[in-house]
């Protein structure tokens, strides 16, 4: 079995005004870091059509955001979200991907994957782009995995800095999903709180003060996220991958090692080992220091290369 790394060129289309944090060169610095992987089994991630979409946003949405793309420069869909000429493509590569790698894992052609596209995902709501993020990537792959491949228990653990609003939000009403959040608390977007728990208590919201480090972190993902995963017996563990909570990192007031992520990745396959045949599909969120963020997702994939071979 291999890893699956999911990408595409379009997805460099994207274009954001000079000096946004989410930039094309941070899928360079993901594809330089990764080049050296032999046995990574590269594959194009495929565009979504507007029905997969369609499983988290209503198709006036969809629409709306179709019609906001500027044929030329940038277009501001908020103060930090903007579209360029490429965007639609990107983000349905964005999407696509992810579906393409829950296919390619429950099908059993590959071990994991890991998909590397943009514009990220978890901070886009129903009816809202929001926070660099025009569709629910991870939440549209949960729903698709429930839908096309009828599982009743699939697990999602979101580690960027930043609280995944968008996947709660499209999540709030889904008794399939487990859905665990950590994130610097108090911080943009504002949620994240812990009393924010979902129509089922399916929803985990693990609030980490600024500052927080290796050790703190840690000992809260031990106590709490792992075991609540281990008693769940998910058949399908999803990962929304930010890596800005690294300390490097311009966006985080948190304080995590590179060596966190393949810690907590480490962690996360032993828990699909023994519950789901190892099944995860991890894909890109956040992670700003383009140094930070090239190795440590190095690192997770690495992870994931060895707990797939």
């Amino acid at each position: 079995m291999t890893t699956a790394f999911y990408s595409h060129a379009d997805c460099l289309a994207h274009q954001t005004p000079p000096g946004h944090p989410e930039q094309v060169a941070r899928l360079e610095a993901i594809a330089e870091a990764l080049e050296p992987f032999d046995g990574l089994d590269r594959r194009e991630a495929p565009a979504a059509p507007d029905d997969v979409i369609g499983l988290c946003h209503p198709q006036s949405y969809i629409d709306e955001i179709a019609a906001a793309e500027p044929q030329a420069g940038t277009r501001p869909l908020d103060a930090d979200t903007h579209m360029s000429s490429g965007s639609m493509t990107a983000a349905r590569r964005a999407v696509g991907g992810t579906v393409a790698a829950v296919d390619a894992v429950m099908a059993g052609e590959v071990a994991n994957a890991f998909v590397a596209c943009r514009p990220p995902g978890h901070h886009a709501e129903r009816e809202k782009p929001m926070g660099f993020c025009l569709f629910g990537n991870v939440a549209i792959a949960a729903k698709h995995a429930i839908a096309a491949h009828g599982l009743k228990r699939v697990a999602i653990v979101d580690f960027d800095v930043h609280h995944g609003n968008g996947t709660q939000d499209l999540l709030w009403n889904e008794d399939k999903v487990l859905f665990f959040s950590s994130h610097q608390f108090p911080h943009w977007p504002g949620t994240g709180a812990e009393k924010e728990r979902g129509k089922y208590d399916q929803i985990v919201n693990l609030p980490l003060a600024p500052e927080t480090g290796s050790l703190e972190m840690r000992n809260s993902y031990t106590r709490r996220v792992f075991p609540m995963i281990d008693a769940y017996r998910p058949e399908l563990i999803l990962i929304s991958a930010g890596f800005d909570a690294h300390k490097a990192d311009p966006l985080s007031e948190l304080r995590w090692d590179t060596d966190d992520y393949a810690w907590i990745t480490e962690k996360l396959c032993d828990l699909a080992d023994k519950h789901c045949g190892g099944r995860v599909v991890s894909t890109l969120e956040g992670g700003y220091d383009l140094n930070a963020l090239a190795a440590s997702s190095a690192a997770h994939v690495q992870v994931l290369m060895e707990k797939g071979a």
